[in-house]
């Protein structure tokens, strides 16, 4: 609304503001973030909380990324999740803190280095090993540098002044620590079984080290001839794998006990075709003609000879394919182990199984429980994947060339097998494969010596309340674990449930050793097998806490450590480095228990990562914890999904549909991305795109005018010009009780993490409910009123509205809340981030008042729907023109509508109530009945100021005015 007349404009109160319509957030961004570098924001709040004494401390603990290049989006999803978190705690009266960390260690950092050494044509083994360690310290220090500005770019607070690195001296000693709590306890033991190797890096792998890519595979089914005298004598049970690679590892095969198996003999035979006319195989009932097709053998060519029970099957053994074979030195003359198998499946294959346990898990089980480990593994494959040299015919043979494509082992078995005539059929399948999530490249199955963390072992701790073995305390913890959201603990559960011992030893060198000894000549199994020894173990941590981790490869280690107490030369110094999940899970000891700005109890109140990390970090941090302190290192877990590109798919550089939160910050800012996340529901995958950040910044252009239109209203307020509640208007007593009800929302929303939740509530009510109808509405009073009840109780209001939206959006738009702060409350030391979501008065929810209001809304649409008829027909241009007659059905309604300004709600010059019925041309809203409207025009003259069309306009003492105009004019 605007005067006609310069003379009656200069008069209103029209609204003054800097406040910029256009953000410039990419601009304006960092000046800000050098703001609160200099108010030390977060030293202050730490300040602050010990100063008021009665804050409740809430620790958000951070999982390590890890320093070996630039953010993805990913990692900004996380970073700003885990920034309103602590935020959004802190301003709801929390001690919130957030100590930023990195892992340091292990294969991310050491294969980059190890990548410039080939791009010399040098080996890293050639280098001494504290120098190549030391490489390795210095690259993470300086992508360290570049992933904390780019963190601290997108608004993230805490504290990166000193933030945990697992290279800190002072952590590698307390991860040594921790590991020697294992060796202390009882918990660690060296085994040989098989574990997921990477040929390429050439170490064991975790389960959270691989992924799941489609894999091309040669697939076989091969012949073991029954030597067992009888019947069967001669005949082959035939056995499928899509590893050729394990069948000169192969040590028995096993069938299952409740299938229905039968004898099958060749009665004819192709042109080209691996079988022979007589030949008898004995397979699954529910296999055989699939494994007779792929043998090109069409159904006239074999027939069913009789049933194989599981009783007869107990009685046989069989020969290697290779036995006997000319070259192959005894190799596989021994008759191969044949027994019943409970993972023994009829749905694909032939309803038997071949077993190599060094390369099998649940092989290795089988008979690890029958105690005949020694008779089944080999240890034929060597650390890069090729086979040893002695081996006869394949040694050398790589299963995987260097850069983890196809090598030529496959193919010299496949070949032999043929020559031998122990091939029945072959084939290739695309499957889903265990790869390196860091080279790509597939990971085998290897037997070889390995240190583990048993977890159904008792830990002789004595800190049995969570239950004796890790593996119990786990479970038990689990439950005493809030989860965000709650599927969460079902996949945990059940991956713990399952999980076989932890393999905590690699063989690399970038990493904190597993600092124990072994003593010469002795087995594992023997009791004095390890050296355990307090002051030996006290050595290590006192060098470790001077010198780092790198004291254990220094020359002369052995001798430090062992000093006088030992002979050096009975014991061995084990030289493998920690698996990096082990770090990582041990962060708890040395940021949550060790730092004075830890946590007082050593726990976290909240982890929160990807929901890989149920196999990831949660799942290490609850093992390591469970092994030394006995129970969860957090009380709650928050899960959140993957990013993909618009259309649902997975980013990826090779189809160009990634997106990089440092081009994202370049174009928007930062508080775009910021409210992506807080619009998107993040314990789903989340989609992210051009398009998709084009609407978010829509919605924050109108978040921003909203905002806008407070400041603007609100200049020059002061406390004269407060109004107590109970001496307001109506409408902004139901204001107040919308904010009541907000304010509940927003507090139960933060301290459950739904940001959606908030950000929509909030959203929504600043749009719709403040834009659309409230500041829509009292437009008119702030504008032309004189120094009313009426506009001193809208401004009271803006004022309360300031601090509360404000607040509460503060931990979404870190940067926008506080130019919004700052337009109001300039100074040096001024910072919405430093003050607290201020109480809302229960006493301002008014239930009855909310209701009569829902009335007035409702019919309000039905006249602003009407009078946007006559809008787009040209017949007026401006609500202001218009005087409608409403028809109330309710008398009810109809008494409420009479008892406020309705006019001045529906932003007409008059308004005319009746209970009359409703005539037929009345305009009529469908989801609102019983409220119709007919259309008339305002009667009288239009008001130079404030535009409305009265009968009094020109009777007063200023020329074309109204009397609230004449009189606001004095």
């Amino acid at each position: 609304m605007c005067a006609d007349t310069p003379e009656y404009k200069d008069t209103l109160n029209l609204p003054k503001t800097d406040f910029p319509m256009r953000a410039g957030l990419p601009k304006r961004e960092p000046e800000w973030l050098e703001r609160w570098n200099a108010l030390r924001i977060y030293t202050r709040l730490r300040d602050k909380a010990v100063a008021e004494g009665d804050r409740t401390p809430f620790t958000l603990h951070d999982g390590p990324p890890y320093a070996n290049g630039h953010l993805h989006i990913g990692h900004a999803l996380n970073k700003i999740l885990k920034d309103m978190v602590v935020r959004s705690q802190q301003m709801m009266g929390r001690d919130a803190r957030y100590i930023p960390g990195w892992d340091c260690h292990g294969l991310p950092i050491e294969w980059k280095i190890e990548e410039q050494y080939r791009a010399k044509g040098e080996s890293k083994d050639k280098v001494d090993i504290v120098d190549f360690r030391q490489e390795c310290r210095k690259f993470a220090e300086g992508w360290i540098d570049v992933q904390r500005d780019e963190f601290k770019r997108l608004g993230v607070t805490g504290k990166w002044s000193k933030p945990y690195l697992t290279m800190d001296f002072r952590a590698e000693r307390i991860i040594a620590e921790e590991f020697q709590k294992f060796l202390m306890n009882g918990t660690l033991y060296q085994g040989s079984k098989p574990v997921m190797w990477s040929p390429v890096e050439k170490t064991a792998l975790a389960e959270a080290e691989v992924e799941y890519h489609d894999k091309e595979s040669f697939t076989i089914w091969v012949k073991f001839e029954v030597a067992t005298e009888g019947d069967l004598q001669g005949a082959s049970v035939v056995i499928w794998t899509t590893t050729p690679w394990t069948i000169p590892s192969n040590k028995a095969v096993v069938y299952g006990e409740d299938f229905a198996y039968g004898l099958y003999e060749v009665t004819g035979t192709p042109e080209q075709c691996w079988a022979n006319v007589g030949d008898r195989f004995i397979l699954a009932d529910k296999l055989a003609g699939d494994v007779m097709g792929r043998a090109r053998l069409e159904p006239d060519m074999w027939k069913r000879v009789r049933d194989v029970s599981a009783e007869e099957l107990s009685g046989l053994s069989l020969k290697h394919p290779l036995a006997g074979a000319e070259g192959s030195n005894g190799e596989w003359d021994d008759l191969r182990d044949f027994r019943a198998a409970d993972f023994v499946t009829d749905e694909e294959g032939t309803g038997f199984v071949h077993c190599a346990p060094s390369h099998g898990m649940e092989e290795y089980e089988l008979y690890r429980g029958l105690g005949m480990l020694e008779q089944v593994i080999t240890y034929n494959v060597l650390d890069d994947g090729t086979f040893r040299e002695d081996l006869p015919f394949f040694g050398g043979t790589e299963i995987l060339n260097r850069k983890g494509k196809e090598g030529n082992a496959n193919k010299a078995i496949i070949d032999k097998l043929v020559e031998v005539g122990g091939l029945l059929a072959r084939g290739k399948i695309k499957h889903s494969y265990p790869h390196s999530w860091r080279s790509k490249a597939p990971v085998i199955y290897r037997n070889t010596p390995q240190w583990f963390a048993a977890i159904d072992r008792a830990v002789g701790d004595g800190q049995d309340a969570c239950g004796t073995t890790i593996r119990e305390r786990a479970l038990t913890s689990i439950d005493q674990v809030k989860w965000t959201p709650k599927t969460g603990r079902n996949r945990l559960y059940s991956m713990i449930e399952a999980r076989p011992d932890w393999v905590l030893s690699r063989q690399r060198a970038w990493g904190v050793p597993l600092t124990c000894f072994k003593k010469k000549g002795a087995m594992p199994t023997d009791a004095d097998f390890l050296l355990r020894d307090e002051k030996v173990n006290a050595r290590i941590l006192e060098a470790f806490e001077e010198e780092g981790a790198d004291a254990w490869y220094k020359p002369g280690a052995k001798e430090r450590f062992l000093g006088n107490d030992y002979d050096p030369s009975e014991w061995e110094k084990v030289d493998d480095i920690l698996d990096v999940w082990f770090d990582s899970g041990s962060t708890h000891a040395f940021v949550l228990r060790d730092r004075e700005d830890g946590s007082e109890d050593g726990m976290a109140d909240l982890y929160l990562e990807g929901t890989d990390q149920h196999r990831g970090w949660f799942h290490s941090s609850m093992l390591q914890a469970c092994g030394t302190i006995g129970h969860a290192p957090y009380r709650g877990v928050l899960t959140h999904g993957f990013t993909l590109d618009e259309k649902g798919n997975k980013m990826s550089k090779s189809l160009g549909n990634t997106v990089a939160p440092e081009e994202v910050v370049k174009q928007y800012g930062a508080d775009i991305l910021r409210l992506w996340v807080a619009q998107s529901d993040y314990t789903a995958d989340l989609r992210i795109g051009p398009e998709i950040l084009k609407g978010v910044a829509d919605g924050y252009r109108r978040l921003r005018n909203t905002m806008r239109f407070m400041l603007g209203a609100l200049s020059h307020f002061s406390e004269e010009d407060r109004v107590a509640p109970e001496d307001m208007p109506e409408l902004e007593r139901w204001v107040l009780h919308r904010l009541a009800e907000l304010d509940h929302k927003v507090r139960t929303g933060y301290a459950e993490y739904d940001f959606q939740g908030v950000f929509q509530a909030l959203f929504n009510f600043a749009t719709v409910e403040l834009s659309a109808f409230y500041f829509d509405i009292r437009k008119d009073a702030l504008y032309c009123d004189g120094d009313t009840t009426r506009r001193r109780a809208a401004r009271t209001v803006m004022d309360i509205l300031f601090h509360r939206l404000t607040t509460w959006l503060a931990p979404v738009l870190v940067f926008t809340m506080e130019e919004v702060w700052l337009e109001r409350f300039p100074g040096e030391e001024s910072s919405v981030h430093l003050v607290d979501i201020p109480e809302t008065p229960a006493d301002w929810l008014d239930e009855p008042l909310a209701q009569k209001w829902a009335h007035v809304r409702r019919a309000r649409r039905v006249v602003t729907a009407a009078l946007e008829v006559q809008r787009t027909d040209k017949v007026i241009g401006a609500s202001l023109e218009a005087a409608p007659v409403v028809h109330v059905e309710d008398a009810e309604m109809l008494k409420v509508l009479k008892s406020v300004n309705f006019e001045d709600i529906c932003i007409t010059s008059a308004i005319w109530l009746t209970g009359d019925p409703s005539p037929a041309e009345a305009y009529r809203l469908p989801e609102v009945e019983g409220v119709t409207v007919v259309f008339e025009k305002a009667e009288g003259e239009k008001c130079q100021r404030c535009w409305k069309i009265l009968p009094d306009v020109g009777t007063h003492k200023h020329p074309g005015t109204c009397k609230r105009c004449d009189e606001a004019l004095g």
